[in-house]
């Protein structure tokens, strides 16, 4: 007997009448790619009902739910645009110099050609919003009963989304977010300076560059920088490699430059299986490609490190630039961020088009394999 699809119902009659709402929704809508997506969280509604959930528990996935879709449409149009998230506290005062740094860093990023994204409260928020300006900057607010009415810049803006949990607000700040700036704060910002390190670090998010930016001359990240290391470096926590995963800096034009120069050749990655795909602008000679090999077979579980081009099941997303692929480990993020750091170094080198190496060292698209159906849950 064949085995249900996965989040099929019981019921063969609730089954039929999920499909033909799905099918009438997107006659009068038109299709969406990932319809069956859509079928399951049908489904998974129903399937609260026969799960006898209680009013809490439904009143939270509904909230979430929501709101995700909300952040979700607001974003969208805007998906094309690098964006940078800049976290700090809400009490920095416009006096104080973090304040004036936080303003000059989004203004700089603005004119790289970024938007920005901040909780859209006071002090370091309103600082960036402020310099980004009203038509590069997202608000992602989040509602408290103290310090967290929008901040003037971004108030009444179609693109402040107001958020009723911090889980669901920091799904989005992670989805949408190209890079990462955490000026001095304190629990908050400590939290999603954390938060962003640890998934980076276990490969829950996409590898992007994280920037902890003091005032002029300050101390604060670099005191907390000399803590990791005593504390955590010295006590065996995390790795030397890890440290390669942010920087610490009082300048500006530094912080700019770091973001820049992540996405000087790097442009984004997924996994194919258990194959890394990393999209690049400009692939590595082969000589460039032998030096890869050589530094970082350590983290390389089989084959080699080679260039390809877009492979199907992901030839959609940004089709036109090359790839370079490796089995990594899937532990050494810290590793793999100098593995892109070297990608972006041979820009302006030695590095070629994918046209321009030979066929001979180009892996060929590995022909798309099954998905392994998952259990049902």
């Amino acid at each position: 007997m064949a085995r249900a699809r996965r989040y099929e119902l019981p019921d063969e009659d609730l089954n039929q009448r999920i499909d033909d709402l799905l099918a009438e929704a997107q006659r009068i809508y038109g299709g969406v790619e990932g319809a069956d997506y859509v079928r399951q969280i049908l489904a998974s509604g129903v399937r609260l009902v026969s799960d006898r959930a209680a009013r809490a528990d439904l009143v939270l996935l509904n909230s979430a739910l929501k709101e995700l879709r909300h952040a979700f449409r607001v974003f969208e149009p805007f998906a094309h645009v690098r964006k940078v998230s800049v976290f700090g506290s809400a009490r920095t005062r416009p006096d104080q110099p973090a304040f004036s740094q936080a303003w000059r860093f989004a203004q700089r990023m603005v004119e790289e050609g970024w938007m920005v994204i901040t909780g859209a409260g006071g002090g370091i928020m309103s600082a960036a919003q402020g310099g980004a300006g009203r038509e590069a900057s997202f608000g992602v607010n989040i509602r408290l009963p103290f310090e967290q009415e929008a901040n003037p810049t971004i108030a009444g803006d179609s693109k402040l989304i107001n958020f009723r949990y911090f889980f669901t607000r920091k799904v989005v700040f992670v989805k949408e977010s190209h890079a990462i700036a955490l000026f001095p704060g304190g629990f908050g910002t400590h939290d999603e300076g954390f938060e962003a390190l640890t998934l980076i670090q276990t490969g829950k998010s996409e590898i992007l560059p994280v920037v902890f930016v003091d005032a002029p001359g300050g101390s604060y990240w670099h005191d907390w920088e000399r803590w990791l290391r005593s504390h955590l470096l010295d006590g065996g926590l995390v790795s030397e490699e890890d440290f390669h995963l942010f920087r610490v800096t009082d300048d500006v034009g530094e912080a700019v430059a770091e973001i820049r120069s992540f996405y000087r050749n790097y442009h984004s990655s997924r996994y194919v299986d258990d194959l890394l795909v990393m999209r690049v602008r400009t692939v590595p000679t082969p000589e460039q490609l032998a030096e890869l090999n050589d530094a970082f077979a350590d983290i390389v579980t089989e084959g080699r490190i080679e260039v390809a081009r877009p492979l199907e099941r992901e030839a959609g997303e940004a089709p036109e630039l090359p790839r370079v692929t490796l089995h990594f480990d899937r532990r050494s993020v810290g590793r793999l961020r100098q593995l892109i750091d070297r990608l972006n170094s041979f820009v302006g080198d030695r590095a070629a088009p994918l046209a321009a190496i030979p066929h001979e060292i180009v892996a060929e698209p590995i022909p798309p394999e099954a998905r392994k159906e998952e259990e049902d849950i």
